[in-house]
């Protein structure tokens, strides 16, 4: 299994702007996916899918503009 990681982060070393642009399209797209055939599911489930979102959404933000954006 660790190989596979090593492989995987290698190659994804190798994207270009666009290969990650198509990364989140395709993910986005699953998401979608997943919701519109488990939508009576997630909606049991709301507030722990917001608290999800909004807990990568904070960590995302800071990882992006916080801790590697400002140069120590």
């Amino acid at each position: 299994m660790k190989g596979f990681i090593d492989k995987a982060l290698n190659a994804a070393k190798r994207y270009s702007v666009w290969d990650y642009g198509w990364l989140k399209v395709t993910l986005f797209s699953f998401g979608i996916l997943v919701g519109a055939y488990f939508a009576q599911f997630f909606m049991q489930y709301i507030i722990i899918v917001w608290a999800v979102f909004v807990l990568s959404y904070i960590w995302i933000m800071y990882k992006t503009f916080f801790k590697y954006w400002v140069k120590k």
